[in-house]
């Protein structure tokens, strides 16, 4: 890698460890955490559904396993996936054949895309390798149509500094947030979140404890009495 492509990609978010490339590529990925967090978040959304034929922007769309769940999920016109890595949009050019996708390698806090031109962006376990989440997140509201909505899934900072993930993977650690700080970012931008919309998913690969309490009987803490490890959820851009 040359220096000067390594300097900015340190500049903009920290790129995965060789495990986590390798985990990112893999069918356990895309169904185990990719199809699970799609599915929590669409039981989250609000008001009438879904926009027909949309537009979807798949920010950090990594090797492209969110590809196939999304097209199976919204039948889109079109979903743009964007990366900076582009070892990560090698392996997703594999994963687009046959689907209505356009790749683009691009700065997520800096979009090369028209405003209101998306109807939906899918924010995957992206925002916790981003040293600008608050251009991102400006961004993400400007290329949305009015209306348009964006499902952010994300770890929060109680996972990322756990001991088995600062063992296997590296992050930006000083842009790790709580699942209340990423809820009150997303609407200083001017989304709308309701409590409704959010989840709080507490999975076992999520915590430090890898959930051998329960397996001999001891419950896990209920919300409000832990931190909680994950957050999914549906925030829309207002109507004009």
């Amino acid at each position: 890698m040359k220096a000067e492509h390594r300097d900015l990609m340190e500049a903009l978010f920290v790129p995965e460890t060789r495990v986590g490339f390798w985990f990112l590529g893999t069918r356990t990925w895309e169904t185990r955490v990719i199809r699970v967090a799609l599915a929590d978040l669409l039981r989250l959304q609000p008001g009438a559904g879904w926009p027909r034929h949309p537009v979807i922007l798949d920010v950090g769309c990594g090797q492209g396993k969110s590809f196939r769940p999304l097209y199976e999920t919204f039948a889109p016109q079109r979903i743009i996936g964007i990366d900076f890595e582009p070892a990560c949009l090698e392996r997703a050019a594999l994963e687009a054949k046959a689907l209505p996708v356009e790749l683009q390698r691009g700065d997520i806090s800096a979009l090369a895309l028209p405003d209101e031109s998306v109807d939906l962006i899918f924010c995957h376990q992206t925002f916790h390798h981003l040293t600008r989440q608050r251009e991102a997140l400006a961004e993400f509201h400007r290329v949305l149509k009015p209306g348009g909505v964006l499902l952010f899934a994300e770890s929060t900072r109680a996972y990322i500094t756990s001991w088995i993930i600062r063992l296997l993977f590296r992050h930006p650690m000083e842009a790790q947030r709580t699942a209340e700080e990423y809820i009150e970012m997303i609407r200083a931008q001017g989304f709308q979140v309701s409590a409704e919309n959010c989840s709080f998913p507490y999975l076992w690969w999520s915590r430090s404890d890898l959930g051998l309490p329960e397996r001999i009987g001891i419950p896990p803490p209920k919300p409000g009495e832990r931190e909680e490890t994950l957050v999914n959820l549906v925030a829309t851009k207002p109507a004009r």
